[in-house]
């Protein structure tokens, strides 16, 4: 059955009449024929502030239709039904389907999600399990999809103070007035919608979704204990561990008071925006929330350890979104650790640092750092080999020193990104499941491109300089850089022109590129492409070999002298 495409709807007005209706079914055209098959088509439209409104042609409308797309609806040879069913929740099973699974997923994560979806798309029987009630582990929840949407709102806000100096007038330009308690559940109710369809889509495949805690038995067994308390065992084949991690934070022995903080979960759990905030940490979610939180109109402070955030990334990075942030009013407090936290839940906190400095704020948030998910999942009483942070020591392969048991994402501590963690278990059950096209299918983690979304935002990929330099050794080493200011802010008072610095690394006398650090407007977007050509082993000679897009500020790769 194929489905009209979109093509086939454009330039089509729909009538007020049906605003109001919420589920009709009306044919196509009452000139179909009578012996035509019905195929069911549904439908919806969303909107922002209401719930869900379907629309719908009513015949006279249809008669005004250019032929060749009433033409396209006949050869379709559809009825349709406009509803606003929403999204159904596949339930958990609540026993075993099968005897025995080929393998099991611990975890509904991106990873977990993405691997057993694949390997049931290969005839394969597959069991996830999942301890909370929703589907897409951090990345959905509390992580890179509500994290971007508050960045859009922050980067809306910066659009806004900006407007004026494209002569825009009027109430609200140039000072912006965000509703965080209306926001939030606009924001929420998007992810809960998210986490249906990833209830759907695992439904879709045949993947036997299973809630509760999973404890690894055996190489070839996983109880489940369901949340009042029953217990079964699954037998299977192979066991995929993909169970994340969760943000660290210090317990109030380690720093008296620490626990009246939040962390980056928390971040999304605030019902109203805190006026005043301190972020310890200096990785980039640190950097991240800190602007969201002081672009919206927070008074944020940041407590770091060292003289700039960002510290494993390449320097120049860090420099300049450091001297940035402090020229917009972020308040950092450099060299310093916290020492104590002082105050009670709901009142005025203030924290104390190893510097004799005391900060009075209504949030702190700790962003320090993430940590495997490991602890009593049954793995360190089989034997299976765990580094000193907890993280599960893994081969190329994705296996781990116990036959039959593997391990991906963000529980191996390394490259701890959504589409990492879905990449390598895509390969994972590709290499196990899809045959021989697919023996030695693998994740390469080597020239990961990734995305940091602060203000400005940045993209890397490849060595740092001082990586490449240590590889290489400083004569095999040469460096091409510049720094401008995006065309967007040419109308701008120069207070507010943000600063581009785009940076590329080559190795040898064929000068390939082997690191981009690049931060400035829009270095998100321009951050994939450019993470494509590293992968090929694109030469400096290559970029100037292609021709610049003008005016953009990714012409400046392939410009740089």
């Amino acid at each position: 059955m194929t489905r009209p495409t979109p093509a086939i709807l454009r330039g089509i007005r729909l009538p007020r009449r049906y605003k109001a209706k919420t589920s009709e079914t009306i044919p196509v055209s009452p000139s179909l024929p009578a012996s035509s098959p019905s195929i069911v088509w549904s439908a919806a439209i969303s909107s922002l502030s209401a719930p869900r409104t379907a629309l719908a042609l009513s015949c006279a409308q249809r008669s005004s239709v250019p032929a060749n797309r009433l033409a396209a609806f006949r050869l379709s040879q559809i009825s349709r039904t406009i509803t606003t069913t929403a999204i159904q929740k596949m339930p958990p099973v609540t026993t075993p389907g099968h005897e025995k699974f080929d393998i099991i997923y611990i975890g509904g994560g991106s990873g977990g999600v993405a691997g057993s979806r694949r390997a049931a798309s290969y005839g394969a029987k597959v069991a996830l399990i999942e301890h909370s009630e929703r589907l897409g582990g951090t990345c959905v929840n509390v992580g890179c999809v509500p994290k971007k949407i508050m960045w859009h709102a922050a980067d809306i806000a910066d659009k806004i103070r900006h407007a004026a100096g494209y002569k825009f007038h009027g109430p609200g330009i140039g000072s912006p007035q965000f509703d965080w308690a209306s926001f939030k559940p606009q924001r929420d109710a998007y992810i809960r919608r998210l986490n249906g369809i990833y209830d759907s889509n695992v439904a879709k495949e045949g993947v036997e979704l299973h809630h509760g805690h999973a404890r690894v038995l055996s190489p070839t067994s996983v109880q489940v204990t369901r949340p009042d308390g029953s217990k079964y065992a699954l037998q299977t084949d192979k066991i995929v561990v993909a169970t994340g991690g969760r943000p660290t934070v210090p317990s109030d022995s380690e720093i008296p008071g620490a626990s009246l903080g939040i962390d980056s979960d928390g971040f999304f759990d605030l019902e109203q925006q805190p006026r005043r905030v301190a972020v310890v940490g200096a990785g980039y979610i640190a950097v991240e929330l800190a602007g969201v939180f002081h672009t919206l109109g927070s008074d944020v402070h940041m407590v770091i350890r060292g003289d700039t955030v960002l510290r494993t990334f390449d320097p120049s990075l860090g420099e300049v979104l450091t001297n940035w942030m402090e020229h917009t009013g972020i308040n950092f407090h450099k060299s310093q650790k916290v020492v104590r936290v002082e105050g009670a839940p709901g009142q005025t906190l203030t924290i104390n640092t190893d510097k004799g400095t005391k900060v009075e704020v209504d949030c702190v948030l700790w962003a320090i750092g993430r940590h495997a998910n490991t602890e009593d999942l049954g793995l360190q009483e089989l034997g299976v080999k765990m580094d000193a942070k907890g993280d599960v020591v893994v081969d190329e392969w994705q296996k781990s020193n116990v036959p039959g048991i593997f391990a991906l994402g963000d529980v191996c501590g390394k490259a701890l990104l959504t589409p990492v963690a879905i990449a390598a278990a895509r390969r994972l059950s590709n290499r196990l499941y899809g045959g021989e096209q697919y023996k030695n299918d693998k994740l390469d983690y080597e020239n990961i491109p990734t995305v940091v979304f602060s203000h400005p935002t940045i993209g890397t990929v490849g060595l740092t300089e001082p990586e490449a330099r240590k590889k290489y050794g400083d004569a095999n080493i040469k460096i091409y850089k510049s720094s401008f200011r995006a065309l967007y802010f040419s109308m701008l008072p120069e207070d507010h022109k943000e600063p581009s610095m785009y940076k590329l690394i080559c190795a040898g006398p064929e000068e390939r590129v082997v690191g981009i650090h690049i931060i400035g407007l829009g270095s998100d977007e321009v951050m994939q492409g450019f993470g494509v050509a590293v992968k090929m082993g694109a030469r400096k000679q290559d970029l100037d070999d292609t021709v610049a897009i003008h005016p953009t500020s990714g012409e400046e790769l392939v410009t740089l002298r």
